[in-house]
């Protein structure tokens, strides 16, 4: 059976992590990988105290395993903060803060109820940064993923992280839709994989339909990296580009980034309006690279046992043929 060292420091049967992504709200789906084996996230950021105990609450209904609660923080509320530790959740997940912000404060805080911390970023500096707050998971995100995301890929990152901090546990993310992936981040010394775009086209995820379409469409070339989502939405990330699908609307603003800022209140409008109809072409369609990969929408849980079954089998079988015992020459 596939378990490693994070699993039994989270309390998970698999090393597969649920990405807290804060623009979609997804109780079904984080109670449906809890439920499968790996930890489900809840994005916190964007929700009320009232909308995170109620979260919480039907999580809670749908599955008795350990799932956690993300929040991003440079844009932190005390409020929904203090909301999300008064639910001690099994796990408390951090990503993206600013230079002057004080993680140790945070870390602690979030060990105080009984959460273990996962911390996302995007490079060394960053990781060690995290690791002396007191991170237990550093979770490594290359830039092939979707959304915000750094400049360094999986390949070198990883590996790096891990020689950096270790013996703290580091998940991989970025890049990873399948079995394979999950076999190849083992073999560069993280500990489990952390993944959004996949589970983004599953049966539970709440994108509208033509969105998770455009993801199975997707060739994986399909992206930019660029600040225009942001400019849209008026939330500046410190350090991020946003990885989203090369579609009309990217490619109306590619250039004429000064014209959202004059406009941007209108632009997020037709933003709003178009995520609600369902057009992948005029909203901005964040996923990563890995969407190539991906060829169906099935059930969360699905995934979760198709990666374990396949990375089992290239761990157990594939690989192994290559370091057998070399027979004596005659």
């Amino acid at each position: 059976m596939l378990r490693t060292p994070v699993c039994d420091l989270l309390g998970i049967e698999y090393p597969i992590a649920l990405g807290g992504m804060g623009s979609v709200f997804a109780p079904d789906l984080v109670a449906a990988v809890s439920n499968a084996g790996g930890l489900g996230t809840l994005g916190g950021s964007n929700l009320s105290p009232e909308q995170i105990h109620n979260a919480v609450a039907d999580i809670r209904s749908k599955t008795s395993k350990p799932f956690g609660l993300n929040f991003l923080i440079f844009n932190m509320h005390e409020d929904r903060f203090a909301a999300a530790l008064r639910e001690r959740p099994a796990v408390i997940a951090f990503a993206w803060p600013r230079a002057d912000q004080d993680l140790k404060t945070l870390v602690a805080r979030a060990h105080d109820v009984g959460a273990k911390v996962t911390f996302m970023i995007g490079g060394v500096r960053e990781a060690l940064r995290a690791r002396d707050a007191g991170a237990d998971v550093i979770v490594a995100q290359g830039t092939e993923g979707g959304s915000h995301v750094g400049l360094q890929a999986s390949l070198p990152l990883v590996p790096m992280v891990v020689d950096a901090v270790a013996p703290t546990a580091v998940l991989s993310a970025g890049g990873i839709a399948d079995g394979r992936g999950l076999a190849a981040a083992l073999a560069l010394g993280a500990d489990g994989v952390l993944l959004g775009t996949r589970f983004l086209a599953s049966v539970e995820s709440p994108l509208h339909a033509n969105f998770k379409q455009a993801i199975v469409e997707s060739d994986g070339h399909d992206t930019v990296l660029s600040e225009i989502p942001d400019l849209a939405s008026g939330e500046v990330w410190p350090g991020a580009l946003s990885r989203t699908r090369r579609n009309r609307f990217i490619e109306h603003w590619a250039g004429r980034e000064w014209a959202i800022r004059q406009n941007q209140a209108e632009v997020l409008a037709a933003v709003k309006a178009a995520r609600a109809r369902g057009d992948a072409d005029e909203a901005p369609l964040a996923f990563g690279q890995d969407a190539g990969l991906i060829h169906d929408i099935p059930p969360a849980g699905e995934i979760v046992a198709r990666m374990v079954r396949e990375a089992e089998e290239i761990l157990s079988t594939k690989l192994a043929r290559y370091v057998g015992e070399s027979k004596a020459k005659s």
